[in-house]
C-alpha cells in the first residue's frame, strides 16, 4: 500500500493536531474511489463508511468533488513544498534541478493510488473546481521550467529546445508512472526517481 501524505488540521501552540474525521472522510472516499470509480461512489456509501453523517462531511467537503479534488491537491502542496525549497537552495542548477525531479516521483509512487485515482477522474470534476485544479498543477510546472530555464540561461543546459517542452515530456513520465509502477517491482520509489533524473539531465546537456 502507497505510504499517504498525512493529513493534518492548523498547528495549535506549534504542534499540530489531528482531524480524525477528515481523515477518515478522504481515507475511505479514496478506497471507494479505486474499487467503485468516482462516478459508481456516492456521497451516502463515503460517509457510512467512514461512520459520519453527511452533515459532517459537508463541514469539511462542500461536495463529492471536494474530496477528489483534495486526494490530488494535499500530494501536490507537498511536492511544490518540497519543489521550492529544491529550488531555492544553494548549489549548481543541475543538482537542484536533479534532486527536485527525483523527488517528484518519489512522492508520487509514495502517493500512487491518491494520483491514480486523479488523473483516472479529474475529467469529471465540475468545471470551476477542474479550472482551479489545472491552475495548481500549472503553478508546480512554472516552478519546475523555472529551474531549466535557469541552466539554459547559463549554458549548463542546451536551449535549443523550450523549456517547457522539456517540462512537459517529464512530467508525461511522471503521470504514466501509475499504468506500471508496483511496489513489489523490481526497483524502489528512489531508483525510479534517480533514473528519471538521469535522463531528464542527460538530454539537457549542451
Amino acid at each position: 500500500m502507497a505510504r499517504r501524505v498525512s493529513d493534518r488540521s492548523s498547528p495549535v501552540g506549534g504542534a499540530p493536531v489531528e482531524e480524525p474525521v477528515r481523515r477518515r472522510l478522504l481515507a475511505e472516499a479514496t478506497r471507494l474511489f479505486a474499487e467503485r470509480g468516482f462516478e459508481s461512489t456516492s456521497v451516502q456509501e463515503i460517509v457510512a463508511a467512514a461512520g459520519v453523517t453527511k452533515g459532517a462531511m459537508y463541514h469539511y467537503f462542500g461536495s463529492k468533488d471536494d474530496l477528489l479534488h483534495e486526494i490530488y491537491a494535499r500530494v501536490l502542496r507537498l511536492q511544490m513544498e518540497r519543489l521550492n525549497r529544491f529550488a531555492d537552495a544553494g548549489g549548481p542548477v543541475a543538482e537542484r534541478l536533479h534532486a527536485a525531479a527525483t523527488d517528484v516521483v518519489v512522492t508520487t509512487v509514495d502517493n500512487l493510488d491518491d494520483s491514480k485515482i486523479f488523473f483516472r477522474s479529474m475529467h469529471q470534476l465540475a468545471p470551476e473546481t477542474y479550472k482551479t485544479v489545472r491552475a495548481e498543477r500549472r503553478r508546480y510546472h512554472e516552478r519546475f521550467r523555472g529551474l531549466v530555464a535557469e541552466g539554459q540561461r547559463e549554458g549548463v543546459f542546451r536551449d535549443d529546445i523550450p523549456a517547457e517542452m522539456v517540462v512537459d515530456f517529464f512530467f508525461g513520465s511522471v503521470h504514466h508512472l501509475g499504468t506500471w509502477y508496483h511496489p513489489d517491482g523490481p526497483l524502489t520509489g528512489e531508483e525510479v526517481g534517480r533514473h528519471f533524473a538521469d535522463l531528464l539531465l542527460g538530454s539537457l546537456r549542451p
